[in-house]
């Protein structure tokens, strides 16, 4: 059974997937996920967070449709809009960053929208210009402009802040949670960062070594906006001692 996608009775989404797997560089048949569960809160942000190639990427792509070589189903409303961020911008260099946003932009988003847009992002001044010509803090917000002017009703955030500073990576998490407040939706992200995942967080998925399964669903019942440097210590300290395959003591 391969992916089945239809109308569910309210606005969750929920992915079921029995099994995922695919051949390794040998040859051999390797299993990624097994009897995996897990419904989306609405206008939530869900992290996942798990061993290095344990495949949350791989589950941020079957849900995206892009992967269905599996067996199981992701129910979702009809004519979802889905956003995707990915861990590099993927801007085409031959459009300008205009252009970009609105080759994905929902239906009767207009100009207008595309430049309050862009200015709640930081790149308004940027709009005539290609890709290549932005730093990659810059480029990573044009594709978080690009990835909120389809008006999802999904969000799928995979590694966005990777290989930023530390610095740049703050600035586009705390950027993250604003836009993302002003135009609430369903959200799923996949991080590596513990602290990251505990700053972000309404839902912290803790994934299980492949073949993956949920290993443990923590609430954060804090709002991300009140949560300060200590808050966050104290949460990964507590997540480290009950889960300290999925959080690092650094």
């Amino acid at each position: 059974m391969k992916d089945t996608r239809h109308a569910g009775a309210t606005s969750q989404f929920k992915i079921r997937i029995e099994d995922k797997t695919h051949t390794g560089a040998d040859g051999t048949r390797l299993t990624a996920i097994r009897d995996l569960t897990l419904d989306l809160e609405p206008e939530s942000m869900t992290v996942l967070m798990g061993p290095s190639g344990c495949g949350k990427t791989t589950l941020l792509r079957i849900v995206a449709g892009l992967d269905d070589e599996f067996n199981g189903e992701i129910d979702m409303p009809p004519h979802a809009r889905l956003g995707f961020m990915f861990q590099e911008p993927r801007l085409l260099p031959w459009r300008t960053v205009r252009q970009n946003i609105e080759l994905v932009a929902a239906p009767g988003f207009g100009a207008e929208d595309l430049e309050k847009l862009a200015e709640a992002v930081g790149v308004a001044e940027m709009l005539p210009r290609y890709p290549q010509e932005l730093s990659l803090g810059l480029a990573r917000r044009a594709a978080l402009a690009r990835a909120f002017s389809t008006e999802p009703d999904l969000l799928l955030l995979d590694e966005p802040f990777v290989s930023l500073d530390e610095r740049t990576a703050d600035r586009l998490r705390r950027l993250l949670l604003q836009v993302w407040s002003a135009r609430p939706t369903t959200a799923v992200m996949v991080t590596h960062n513990p602290r990251e995942a505990l700053q972000l967080a309404d839902r912290l998925v803790l994934m299980a070594p492949r073949p993956t399964h949920v290993l443990a669903v923590e609430t954060i019942d804090v709002p991300q906006a009140e949560r300060d440097a200590a808050m966050v210590e104290a949460l990964h300290a507590d997540l480290f001692k009950r889960f300290p395959g999925n959080f690092s003591g650094g």
